[in-house]
């Protein structure tokens, strides 16, 4: 379904509701503006397979944009709120968007890249700012078209980008269906199918919604019917009081959100009633095992782990009871078969890492990069994609992820994967967050580094070195144990969890030809 057979079933029900500020949107109020927005488009001569893109902070109105889009055969690009005027101005001119939608929060960005987008000929601009920029006002050229929907509703498709943390972000596109928006949705069948939602669902959104998971998951919570509660910004608290408030029955998270709620203090982390939380999904990076039994032995055995990108060249899943019985997995391919290789494209023996490689799942391709989607197929010619995961099979076929194969560290000849000591040090009480990656060393070739950010009020010295130290060789092999720590205020993420890596790494790397 999509929001037109609500908005005629249930007008008044919220499809979205704000977690801070309260504000709702209807489903009539979403059917109709996004008919007036889609019309807008056509009138100004876009039509099937054309681009649009957003650009905005999560505010009420994202949802009416992304269905004008996907009722009337556009593409639509959710630009990450947090780039600036290059970077937007990039994805713009890549994606080929002929209008862009922004706020009032992002206009000077969005103004500064306008004059670096020459092909965006509809910029609109929400709420009350100047309009003097070269934008129209949102509400203006939306407020006076009508109210019934196209002759013809062709489905679209979102083309998200990349997140760009290695090179320029590639847009990844899938060819449009061809069917009418009312035959529904792929996201809608699978949250309904796998995850259980329905026309009852209150679906709690903790995350930035230009992000793939977030806009996939709550567009398809709407096709159902069920109600979208968006946090304006992740707090570890809030989040809590905002599934009590609501009864949310399902919500999705990366594993940072958990650990950030599981160091909440003890009085406030139990004050909150989540009993009504039904599903708890979580993806984006594996969990690590004593998080995810924290988590289990507070919320219950709830959490649905999923391993995908936003290509979905394959789709992994693990139940509650799957992973209790395989702690650690992601799961067993629903979407795509699994294969596992080495170098030089041989097929990995279980338990043997490698890197993961899908085949059999949907079509894409990076927009405008040829290159970068051959880069990606198995050196063998089969036609199967990776998106770039180290990990292995165990003799089930269930898969569990070691790393990115980019942040492998090869010390010695031997592999080391960050990941593994990451998940050591994060659950120390006096760790915030911690970044593991390889810096330079002229007799191993590489050496461990450990950024900590410490815990509030812990001062960060010799001594606490030492206590890390300690940690870490009581719980792993010693030779994986950081030869160096450093400490920093932040580590550089995004709210998305997604850690920007390469930014601690690269400055140890300037003059070196290559990285080993």
């Amino acid at each position: 379904m999509y929001p037109g057979v609500h908005a005629r079933t249930q007008p008044d029900k919220p499809a979205a509701v704000m977690g801070s500020s309260g504000e709702s949107v209807t489903y009539a109020e979403l059917d109709r503006r996004s008919i007036q927005l889609a019309r807008f488009w056509h009138e100004h001569g876009l039509r099937r397979g054309d681009h649009v893109a957003i650009f905005s902070e999560n505010q009420p109105r994202f949802f009416e944009v992304m269905w004008a889009a996907l009722r009337s055969g556009l593409y639509i690009t959710t630009i990450n709120s947090y780039l600036s005027a290059d970077e937007v101005a990039y994805i713009l001119d890549d994606s080929g968007a002929k209008s862009v939608v922004t706020t009032e929060a992002k206009a000077g960005i969005a103004a500064a890249a306008l004059r670096r987008a020459p092909g965006v000929t509809l910029p609109l601009l929400m709420g009350g700012g100047n309009v003097d920029d070269g934008f129209a006002s949102y509400i203006d050229a939306i407020s006076s078209v009508s109210t019934e929907p196209l002759d013809e509703e062709p489905a679209g498709e979102l083309m998200l980008y990349s997140s760009g943390t290695t090179g320029q972000p590639k847009g990844i596109e899938r060819p449009l269906s061809g069917r009418s928006v009312a035959e529904g949705m792929l996201m809608s069948a699978l949250l309904g199918g796998v995850f259980g939602m329905d026309i009852a669902s209150v679906y709690l959104s903790p995350a930035p919604l230009y992000h793939s998971a977030p806009i996939g998951f709550t567009l398809g919570v709407q096709a159902l019917g069920g109600t979208v509660v968006v946090m304006e910004k992740f707090d570890p608290a809030e989040s809590l009081r905002l599934v009590e408030a609501h009864r949310a029955t399902h919500s999705q998270w990366v594993p940072t959100m958990f650990i950030r709620m599981l160091k909440l203090p003890e009085a406030e982390r139990t004050r909150y009633d989540v009993s009504s939380l039904e599903v708890a999904v979580h993806a984006a990076a594996p969990c690590p095992v004593e998080v995810k039994k924290k988590m289990m032995d507070w919320w219950g055995p709830i959490l649905w782990e999923y391993y995908a990108g936003t290509e979905l060249n394959g789709f992994c899943l693990a139940t509650p009871n799957d992973w209790l019985e395989h702690p650690g997995t992601v799961g067993r391919p629903l979407i795509g078969e699994i294969h596992i290789l080495d170098g030089d494209g041989n097929e990995q023996p279980a338990r043997e890492p490698g890197v993961v490689y899908f085949g059999g799942g949907p079509d894409y391709q990076y927009h405008n990069a040829p290159e970068k989607t051959e880069s990606v197929k198995d050196p063998k010619g089969h036609g199967w994609t990776t998106l770039g995961d180290v990990g292995y099979l165990d003799e089930e076929g269930w898969l569990y992820l070691t790393d990115r194969e980019s942040f492998m560290i090869i010390s010695g000849g031997v592999n080391i994967y960050p990941q593994e000591i990451e998940d050591c040090l994060v659950m120390h009480p006096k760790v915030a967050d911690v970044a593991v990656f390889g810096i330079p060393d002229d007799e191993m070739g590489e050496m461990v580094m450990a950024a900590v950010q410490p815990a509030a009020d812990v001062t960060a010295d010799d001594r606490l070195i030492g206590e890390l130290r300690k940690h870490v060789r009581e719980h792993i092999a010693h030779y994986k144990c950081p030869a160096r720590f450093e400490f920093v205020d932040e580590l550089p993420r995004l709210p998305t969890g997604k850690l920007y890596k390469r930014q601690l790494r690269d400055q140890y790397w300037q003059g070196h030809e290559t990285r080993i």
